[in-house]
């Protein structure tokens, strides 16, 4: 069940319009002032940036994908190998089906092509809910040798599967004795909808170390779990919820007005390293990619570190032509503005 659930999500992503049909990420209405006086050295300007005491060589995090089948073993070791290569983060796909059935761990196992790398473990946060606890994120963390646990919300991707887990109360106390008791930090990431500025207050409250807001305007999952759907009634139910959701500029702003000192990843419709630099002037730490990644490492190796590669030229390029040195200057910087409406 889990391997087919698996298959059919990489396959619908690659094959199939999932994205937003009129909400966007926000980005665009946001530009840089351009600044035709730098006063840098394009080659000086410094992408690099600390994030859980780790070193990157820019503010990207392959964001969290797949796992479970052959295919996503193959996907995976690309994906770990361009990281190593690029110095830049990752996370692996949600680990519950390698916890239930041991012989698809190797799947998740990346850490032997990436010893460098800042990785991130991932399960569901309603697992815990369902017999799921600080055991099964330590054997997660273990899996794969991580810096850090994801526990991902996904509430309305599992209301509109049919056999989702549907019970997200009392979750927040769970979740707060995960953070007590594990030995690496624990982010929390929405998948595509957005964390509210109530719910970033929550979940800092719960212990959370980071947040990825994960918002809207890239991969719609209701729209994945649409194609995925065994009924037409199922189908219309998922079909609805095409344009839910908090667009991604926006769960960062509110991200950061709540919680200023928090690390913070921005993901959900990032696509170019223009985004990247809008998002960390918008006061993330990281940007958070997958739906590029994903089509490259179906490729090659190569083409994940092409892409990487693109992804941080065009961050570099963006930051010279606003006149900013350094990721640190970077943040919250003055000078991307809000356009239009």
């Amino acid at each position: 069940m889990h391997g087919q659930r698996k298959a059919d999500h990489i396959r619908i992503n690659l094959d199939e319009d999932v994205g937003f049909k009129n909400l966007t990420t926000g980005f665009e209405q946001y530009r840089f002032e351009h600044n035709a006086v730098p006063e840098l050295n394009l080659a000086a300007v410094d992408t690099g940036t600390e994030f859980f005491g780790k070193h990157l060589r820019a503010p990207l995090l392959i964001s969290s994908m797949t796992g479970g089948t052959d295919e996503a073993a193959r996907i995976n070791r690309r994906l770990a190998e361009a990281a190593q290569t690029c110095g830049v983060a990752m996370g692996v796909g949600s680990q519950r089906a390698a916890l239930e059935d041991p012989a698809l761990a190797a799947s998740f196992e990346v850490r032997k092509y990436a010893p460098d790398i800042l990785l991130f473990a991932n399960l569901g946060a309603v697992q815990l809910n369902y017999g799921y606890g600080v055991e099964e994120c330590r054997r997660a963390v273990d899996m794969v040798g991580a810096d850090a646990l994801i526990l991902h919300f996904n509430a309305l991707q599992e209301a509109v599967q049919p056999e989702g887990d549907t019970d997200f109360a009392g979750l927040l106390a769970q979740v707060e004795t995960v953070c007590a008791a594990l030995a690496v930090p624990v982010i929390a990431k929405e998948v595509g909808w957005g964390f509210s500025a109530e719910n970033v207050r929550q979940l800092m409250n719960a212990g959370v170390s980071a947040i990825d807001v994960a918002g809207a305007g890239g991969t719609s999952w209701s729209q994945v779990e649409m194609y995925r759907a065994p009924s037409e009634r199922l189908r219309r139910v998922a079909a609805t919820f095409v344009d839910w959701g908090i667009p991604t500029a926006e769960a960062v702003v509110s991200a950061r007005r709540v919680a200023p000192d928090l690390p913070l990843i921005a993901s959900g419709g990032l696509r170019s390293g223009l985004d990247v630099a809008k998002s960390i002037a918008l006061g993330a730490h990281l940007g958070g990619m997958a739906g590029p990644f994903l089509r490259a490492a179906v490729d090659s190796t190569e083409a994940v570190a092409a892409e990487i590669d693109i992804v941080q030229t065009e961050l570099r390029v963006a930051m010279f032509a606003a006149g900013i040195g350094s990721v640190s200057a970077l943040r919250g910087s003055s000078k991307l503005r809000k356009i239009g409406r």
